[in-house]
């Protein structure tokens, strides 16, 4: 059994000066079985990563899909370097925000105009905001996940702190469901935008995305994709290339500089003119280590294979894991998403957060992190993906034996995972 000593007696004293010991829900206690995981990161390099008790693992988190190319990037550590020679911030702007914003513009369908942020809440409240100008209207429709500002939490069971004013201008509408957003247009024919994320756990069938796009268009609301996941993962020129539709506006990020933050909101020249009226604004929206971490990994992303990489390593994984399940005859366990995000889905009935907690536990215990899906990296090689199916199939050998002598719950050596509220 691993050691997680040096974690717990950090989460001891961090907790008390930091709520919940974390920046965010996904790298806290709430997802991962306390007492028993790492809570705290030392080092990582590659694929790999080490938490502070030296325990060393393969990563299936990747700063949650922050680091595309994997940790300590040669070319992109360069790059931040040189910049870092240079300066960081500066009291005007510089050159390297018109060289990336070049780059998304030559490479996104609906990018004519660019702008920067630090991450994926900044545009996405941005995206809204401008749609909200340039069609003076208040209602938006939304479908996944979009950051932790009011106009979108309010739609959600964590939504204490925002205003009911706020909240009730926020409408939920289910994926591959053309109806229910139907409905809501229905309900309020001044909507002022639609935003989703393109594809997550699902592909988009019967023309989902082109159906959306045609409501738009008849209804005048502003069509956005959240590309946070999907860009520079799914496809070189985000879902929208992938798919074949060309929303409005878009917004993008996490994968775009290798861990470093930076997120950027792209669209329509007509709509994003309206930046110049609104106010968006940001003392760190143009600091260019970010900048030139994002200008280095676009160029490996076009130019290296990456996403061809990353899918075929998926894929592979995915085959694996499925002959796994099929031989152990597990039916609580499965896979879903696409092959360069596969998502984990543990339905056990009433005992699902047992088993998730469980599943979590004995992959990390058997040298794998993960917070339950696959976000892999460029440097994640077939030799991690031979390991990470060794760990697979241990973890259900083990929880299979215990669940055929109903003692699960004997299993669990921490606490159970807290869930925050649920998007996909």
């Amino acid at each position: 059994m691993r050691n997680y000593s040096q974690s717990n007696m950090l989460l001891s004293k961090v907790e008390k000066i930091i709520p919940l010991a974390s920046q965010t829900f996904s790298k806290s206690h709430y997802s991962l079985p306390k007492g028993a995981a790492p809570l705290f990161i030392d080092k990582a390099d590659g694929a790999k990563i080490w938490d502070v008790d030296g325990n060393e693992y393969i990563d299936l988190v990747n700063g949650l899909l922050s680091v595309s190319l994997g940790y300590k990037d040669e070319d992109v550590d360069q790059a931040i370097k040189d910049q870092l020679n240079k300066g960081i911030n500066f009291s005007l702007s510089h050159t390297l925000e018109y060289e990336v914003s070049k780059l998304l513009i030559d490479l996104i369908p609906c990018a004519e105009m660019v702008r920067f942020g630090k991450n994926g809440s900044d545009v996405t409240t941005a995206a809204i905001r401008l749609a909200r100008a340039y069609t003076g209207r208040e209602h938006v429709a939304v479908c996944g996940y979009h950051g932790w500002q009011d106009w979108y939490i309010g739609s959600t069971s964590r939504n204490l702190g925002v205003p009911k004013a706020v909240q009730c201008l926020t409408h939920t509408f289910k994926y591959n469901d053309i109806k229910s957003l139907e409905a809501l247009f229905s309900s309020f024919p001044d909507m002022a935008a639609v935003i989703l994320e393109p594809m997550s756990s699902a592909e988009p069938v019967d023309g989902f995305l082109n159906q959306i796009r045609k409501l738009c268009d008849a209804n005048g609301a502003i069509l956005i994709f959240d590309e946070m996941i999907t860009g520079f993962r799914f496809h070189l020129n985000g879902a929208q290339g992938l798919f074949g539709v060309t929303p409005d506006l878009a917004t993008f990020g996490k994968g775009m500089s290798n861990g470093m933050p930076l997120s950027s909101i792209v669209g329509k020249k007509e709509i994003m003119n309206k930046m110049e009226d609104i106010f968006f604004s940001g003392t760190f929206g143009g600091e260019t280590l970010s900048l030139a971490a994002a200008k280095a990994t676009i160029n490996k992303i076009m130019n290296s294979g990456v996403i061809s990489h990353i899918q075929k390593m998926g894929s592979y994984l995915m085959d694996g894991v499925s002959e796994i399940i099929k031989n152990n005859n597990v039916t609580w366990l499965s896979l879903v998403g696409h092959e360069s995000w596969k998502i984990i889905i543990i339905d056990a009935g009433d005992n699902t957060p047992l088993y998730k907690s469980l599943f979590l536990q004995e992959m990390i215990a058997n040298g794998v992190l993960t917070i339950g899906s696959h976000n892999l990296s460029y440097a994640f090689k077939k030799e991690h993906a031979d390991k990470v199916l060794i760990a697979y199939e241990k973890t259900i050998k083990t929880i299979e034996k215990y669940r055929l002598s109903n003692n699960e719950s004997d299993l669990l050596h921490g606490e159970m995972i807290k869930p925050v509220f649920s998007v996909r």
